[in-house]
């Protein structure tokens, strides 16, 4: 029997819903590019309920309980004494999200010597050290593609937001204000500007695909070149690499892996060659971003806004200087974690648990770390002292 450590965040304040604000979701069987949605063999959830979060389990309890599993749930992950670390010495599996992540470092990983399986609910295993993995033979999976539309819709309302200056001119309406001028004083229109994606894999595609009918223009730079007919159908300019890119854009959004080439790439010298005044959106990783070259460039007037959801670490200390720098948009880490993307990364989880214990192979499109090496996405997606740079 397996013991399974889940790590989630916290319940809402005012206790876990017992009422929703809608009554269904749509129903949607497959991804841009065919890809199906989670086949799990079953499910004890209802979709469109709070999973991610402690009482929601992501809907694991039944199913693992009744196979004679053991289920450790938590949001406690922080140091020698947290119950994360109490429960790793003997857990079997370690299921996290990036929202809430519970970072499997070498020296937990050592010290979990029952370890062989990481999950990810959702997308994104830079929290899991991939190098430790692949030498302690630990299988790490994430459920690919089951919240990129959820981030590439998030990108496109932090995009409009910060060029129309939205949310300073919310807060005027709600504090009871009518200052026009206070409000237009920085907005503009987002029609006829440029926008650029770092990486155009699942998520930057689906960024400018929904942006193409805003009538903008649209570049990006990915190690893996789009197809013709998707850069001839979106109007795509290619660029070799994002230093070639940022001066041409007003607005430029990342959505890269974070691996050894991309941390750290927006820092003052990067920033400094995107024109005065852009705009910068990051969904991906805190990390690809110098945390105070961005503070810096809001201040300095080189930046216009800064928007994004990551934090570095997470959850963000109080005193993070990207709480209170100005012409920001900051969300904490929501942009995958819908109630539409929980039902769909909770029934992936579950299909990788159904896979891992049955014996039988996981979807190849889900493995990053396998047999001792990166496997699946994670031979596309990212890189590590211990392989070769997927090309």
């Amino acid at each position: 029997m397996a013991k399974i450590l889940c790590v989630l965040y916290d319940d809402p304040i005012d206790g876990y819903p017992t009422s929703y604000a809608r009554d269904d979701l749509p129903h949607i069987d497959h991804y841009p590019g065919g890809q199906s949605t989670p086949l799990p063999r079953g499910i004890d959830f209802t979709p469109g309920h709070l999973l991610g979060s402690v009482s929601g389990e992501l809907g694991l309890r039944r199913f693992l309980t009744e196979r004679g599993h053991t289920l450790v749930v938590t949001s406690d992950k922080e140091g020698a004494n947290s119950v994360f670390d109490r429960e790793l010495s003997d857990a079997d599996v370690v299921i996290s999200q990036p929202f809430w992540p519970a970072y499997l470092t070498a020296e937990r990983i050592a010290k979990a010597r029952n370890l062989k399986l990481a999950i990810t609910a959702g997308i994104g295993s830079d929290h899991v050290d991939l190098d430790a993995a692949i030498a302690a033979d630990v299988t790490v999976a994430e459920v690919t593609y089951c919240n990129s539309i959820s981030v590439a819709e998030h990108v496109v309302m932090m995009i409009l937001s910060l060029v129309r200056n939205y949310l300073p001119a919310h807060r005027w309406a709600s504090e009871g204000g009518w200052n026009i001028a206070d409000c237009v004083a920085r907005s503009y229109d987002v029609e006829g500007m440029q926008v650029g994606t770092v990486a155009a894999g699942r998520i930057g595609l689906a960024v400018l695909r929904r942006l193409k009918p805003f009538d903008v223009r649209l570049h990006y730079t990915d190690r893996h070149r789009l197809p013709r007919e998707i850069e001839e159908e979106l109007g795509l300019t290619f660029h070799p690499s994002a230093a070639d890119m940022v001066p041409q854009c007003d607005v430029v959004t990342i959505n890269a892996p974070l691996h050894p080439e991309t941390e750290g790439l927006f820092d003052d010298a990067l920033i400094g060659g995107m024109k005065r005044g852009a705009y910068l959106v990051n969904t991906a990783r805190a990390k690809i971003c110098d945390r105070d070259a961005v503070d810096r460039a809001l201040r300095s007037g080189q930046l216009a806004g800064y928007a994004g959801d990551v934090w570095y670490p997470q959850p963000a200390p109080a005193d993070h200087p990207w709480r209170t720098m100005p012409y920001q948009g900051m969300t904490p880490h929501i942009s995958g974690s819908s109630l539409s993307a929980q039902a769909r990364y909770a029934a992936g989880t579950r299909e990788i648990l159904e896979s891992w214990l049955d014996g039988t192979p996981i979807r190849d499109e889900y493995l990053i770390v396998d047999k001792g090496g990166l496997a699946g996405t994670g031979s596309h997606s990212y890189s590590t002292s211990t392989s070769t740079p997927a090309r």
